[in-house]
């Protein structure tokens, strides 16, 4: 093999998108899958690659400093794209100390495997895939650049803030050579219905309530997560070490107008009357410690590196309905939980 990767959580939302896009384009890689299969990891979402010859899957947690070295030895492991996160701003919120425990004691365990195994080589790369909620919240008219000052509002956002931090100080204390790349919301197939979209599309099907914080005004700035992907692919081998770069989709859109869309998209999908699927709309008690808006500002992505997205949001919406109700036994499987049976029989338990 060419080279051998780390995707640390490679089998979530878009650690699958980007362990799939890998083993494709790159048969000449090692493609090792590092995933804990916690409630939000499912290897449903690469049964077509399963079996590819340069693909290999792990179940392990970060946070275990001895597999990480065992891994770093046994595979020669040139390089790491690290996903694996606590990534639920609720859930962050009900336990801070999990995501901490993820987020930041797994990040630095990670760096340290990474750091003793590879000395002072200048041929690696430690990727660290992070968000735009670690900036905080904008005014109109503002977009996140890489300059902008960190201000998490959130335990997830901190717990991905005190990460980056960890990545970048270890680049600046012993010259380790990484790239940090914050994105905007993803959205697409596989995503765990705990997300806005999956969420309510499976509550549209069902006829169930849709819950929408406050008023719904909060901006969010969406991005395919094929696209999102295809910007970590490209940065992982182009960018330069040192570096952060925004991966978003120039796609702002307050919840509400996003829900309504939705709605109106399901309502000709299924076939119901305009307007059916909106009356399920229920507002709730805000979320505390909520950011208004997000938006990032691309640029120096498109221009060092040529990335753009390449589809239109209304064109990525459309395909994600459509494989969400081309896919309601998979959608069934994580709600329920039945997934993770089979999974625990070949793995163990978590």
């Amino acid at each position: 093999m060419a080279r051998t990767l780390l995707v640390t959580g490679g089998a979530g939302f878009i650690g699958s998108h980007l362990v799939r896009r890998l083993v494709q384009r790159y048969p000449d890689y090692r493609i090792l899958n590092l995933d804990l299969l916690t409630y939000a990891g499912n290897l449903e979402n690469l049964r077509d690659i399963e079996d590819a010859d340069n693909y290999t899957f792990v179940k392990g947690d970060i946070c275990d400093s001895s597999l990480l070295q065992n891994l770093f030895r046994d595979y020669g492991i040139d390089g790491v794209i690290h996903l694996a996160a606590e990534s639920h701003v609720d859930r962050s919120i009900l336990n801070p100390t999990a995501f901490v425990t993820t987020n930041v004691l797994g990040t630095v365990t990670l760096l340290n495997a990474a750091r003793q195994a590879w000395g002072d080589r200048d041929d690696v790369r430690f990727y660290h895939v992070s968000t735009d909620e670690v900036y905080g919240s904008l005014r109109d008219g503002e977009y996140f650049l890489e300059t902008t000052a960190y201000n998490p509002q959130s335990p997830y956002s901190a717990s991905k803030a005190a990460s980056d931090h960890f990545v970048r100080a270890y680049g600046n204390t012993y010259g380790f050579p990484f790239v940090i790349s914050n994105c905007s919301n993803n959205y697409g197939p596989y995503q765990f219905p705990e997300k806005l979209l999956p969420l309510f599309i499976a509550n549209i099907v069902q006829e169930k309530a849709l819950p929408v914080y406050g008023q719904g005004l909060n901006v969010r700035d969406w991005l395919w997560v094929e696209d999102h992907c295809a910007a970590i692919d490209l940065i992982f081998h182009q960018g330069q070490n040192g570096e952060t770069y925004n991966i978003g989709g120039r796609n702002e859109w307050k919840n509400i107008d996003l829900i309504h869309l939705l709605c109106r998209k399901m309502d000709e999908k299924l076939g119901r009357p305009a307007g059916h699927s909106a009356s399920l709309i229920r507002y709730v008690t805000d979320r505390p410690g909520h950011d208004m808006r997000y938006a990032i500002d691309p640029s120096k992505l498109e221009r060092e590196l040529g990335w753009t997205p390449s589809l239109t949001f209304e064109e990525g919406l459309a395909r994600t309905i459509d494989w969400y109700l081309s896919h309601q036994e998979w959608v069934n499987r994580v709600q329920s939980g039945a997934y993770q049976d089979y999974y625990q029989e070949q793995y163990g338990t978590r």
